[in-house]
């Protein structure tokens, strides 16, 4: 099993960063592909940005591209989202998520999901 936890959602104006944290505990979390998703009120969930276990490969939906920046830390477990130049479409609920060793962009091929963290863009 593999827990996760997400944090540094909030309120922020447009044009304005923030950086989300998803902090993973349990069953060897370092060897597993990661990702981050986004849910918005009446919407269905959709693929932010995904990392490979080492870091290695990273991927980016082309609403984000050049904007959001995944990234992980092994030694403290723990996968960023750096996002730039929010606009108000991106107001959702981020979700970080987990599975084993190869990071993609579909939701259901992922194990592992934390609880959300709420990212509210002001414009």
């Amino acid at each position: 099993q593999v827990q996760l936890v997400e944090s540094g959602g909030g309120l922020v104006q447009a044009g304005g960063s923030l950086r989300l944290s998803c902090a993973a505990s349990g069953r060897t979390s370092s060897n597993y592909g990661m990702g981050w998703f986004r849910q918005a009120p009446g919407k269905d969930r959709e693929f932010v940005a995904a990392i490979a276990w080492n870091g290695g490969l990273t991927y980016y939906a082309n609403s984000v591209k050049g904007r959001f920046t995944i990234s992980r830390d092994n030694a403290k477990n723990t996968v960023y989202l750096q996002m730039n130049g929010l606009k108000f479409e991106d107001t959702a609920v981020y979700y970080c998520a987990a599975r084993k060793f190869i990071a993609t962009m579909r939701a259901e091929e992922y194990d592992y999901w934390g609880k959300g963290t709420q990212v509210t863009v002001s414009s």
